[in-house]
């Protein structure tokens, strides 16, 4: 007895989300930790940043597809229930799109300010989709929530520390 196909296409964007959460972390942490604890390690993540943040976006990619494949042949869902995930993947995207040194030079501030923006929009959305998880009626669901949304809790806490509290000591490189 096999799996149904609607079953196996969601199975796929839960595990696509899933595999992409830590690459996200990684990327949206790097320059928190190297401030915070200065040393060859941390510095090697900020260095390697932009390609975390490349990955990510491939894997996000990859959850795309398998969502698009779950919602159009399988599990339909209003259209006003994506727009905060379709407005995070523009912005994943964008953020691909501009990550190179010549984009940074021709945005200025403005690409720090996409970037920034894209990031926090994106761990927003992963904290709602995760969050919601905690309490869903079904209790399967219970677990990743409960694990997943505190973890990030825990990195915007980490990166509200480094910007505010005694995380002055070392500026990204």
């Amino acid at each position: 007895m096999g799996t149904k196909p609607s079953d196996d296409a969601l199975l796929v964007a839960r595990w696509t989300a899933r595999a992409a959460l830590p690459i996200f972390l990684l990327t949206y942490l790097a320059s928190s930790v190297y401030r915070l604890t200065p040393n060859d390690v941390t510095r090697a993540l900020l260095r390697q940043r932009r390609q975390w943040g490349l990955a990510f976006a491939l894997a996000h990619s990859i959850h795309l597809v398998a969502l698009l494949i779950n919602i159009t042949l399988y599990r339909p869902r209003p259209l006003l229930s994506l727009a905060g995930g379709a407005f995070a993947y523009l912005f994943v995207y964008l953020m691909a799109i501009t990550s190179t040194d010549g984009w940074k030079r021709r945005l200025g501030l403005r690409w720090k300010q996409l970037h920034s923006t894209g990031m926090h929009l994106t761990w927003a959305v992963f904290l709602v989709g995760y969050g919601s998880r905690a309490f869903h009626a079904d209790p399967a669901y219970h677990l990743e929530g409960r694990i997943f949304a505190p973890l990030l809790l825990a990195a915007l806490a980490i990166r509200l520390w480094a910007k505010f509290g005694r995380g002055r000591r070392a500026q990204p490189v």
